[in-house]
């Protein structure tokens, strides 16, 4: 008898041991858990807060889209005044990156660049776009994180201006281009689409350089011919009507 005790006194032992490293087991699990559900919460917080400040963000750009929309409808040599209150708007969209950049913790910005990147790429537009009206030029890729309040490369800081976005806002810049050479003839000035067929067709030689594999900016690139082909037949009627205004004229006008 004392035998069969001391066997089953040794199996109720050895089965509350297993019990008991189950319950620490499965208490270890809840633990992980429990950590993963803070950095849940965390995270949907972060995006909430995200949301918040892209929402105002789009307002300004919002804002920046209605004033520089009026380019159509002014003639070029007093496009300087919608440029200047352009960019003072664009003071606050930098400081509308300066609160993202501050949300956003470091290492994070690919996990919640979707949430600006469609409004950035507007920014981008719409700031290359006032480099173009005061210079007619390209804005570089520096020009354009300046005007945004961002680093123009992620080696300069984590919350910066990706290529792509840039991109796609250089191609939206030539759809708006191609309306303003319609407008700008519409306003008598048939000077202006020459300068602007000059410039699409540098910056569709540019994209051509490019080996595009993103297939929205590949989309977006094939869109560019039409807007090219739209420039160039407004160059093209302008120039048969004799309407293109000469060396010759501009300067005596000038004088």
């Amino acid at each position: 008898m004392d035998l069969e005790q001391a066997k089953e006194e040794k199996a109720l032992e050895s089965s509350d041991g297993r019990q008991a490293t189950v319950a620490a087991s499965a208490g270890g699990v809840m633990n992980v858990f429990s950590e993963i559900k803070e950095l849940f919460i965390d995270d949907l917080a972060r995006r909430e807060k995200i949301r918040l400040i892209v929402g105002d963000q789009e307002q300004l750009t919002r804002e920046v889209l209605i004033l520089l929309q009026g380019v159509h409808q002014t003639p070029a040599d007093q496009t300087s005044d919608l440029c200047v209150e352009a960019r003072t708007l664009f003071e606050g969209v930098r400081k509308n990156f300066g609160e993202l950049k501050a949300t956003v913790l470091p290492g994070s910005y690919y996990k919640f660049h979707e949430q600006w990147l469609f409004n950035t790429q507007r920014l981008c537009f719409l700031s290359s776009l006032v480099v173009y009206l005061e210079e007619e030029r390209l804005a570089t890729k520096e020009e354009v994180a300046a005007m945004l309040g961002v680093c123009a490369s992620q080696e300069e800081g984590g919350f910066h201006l990706d290529l792509e976005d840039y991109l796609m806002g250089l191609l939206s810049l030539a759809s708006e281009l191609s309306r303003l050479a319609v407008n700008s003839v519409i306003l008598g000035d048939y000077q202006r689409p020459f300068g602007i067929f000059s410039f699409v067709t540098s910056l569709s030689d540019g994209f051509r350089l490019l080996n595009l594999k993103n297939d929205a900016l590949r989309r977006k690139f094939d869109a560019l011919k039409y807007d090219l082909k739209r420039i160039e037949e407004v160059v093209y009627d302008v120039s048969i009507r004799g309407l293109k205004p000469t060396v010759t004229t501009t300067a005596a006008e000038d004088s």
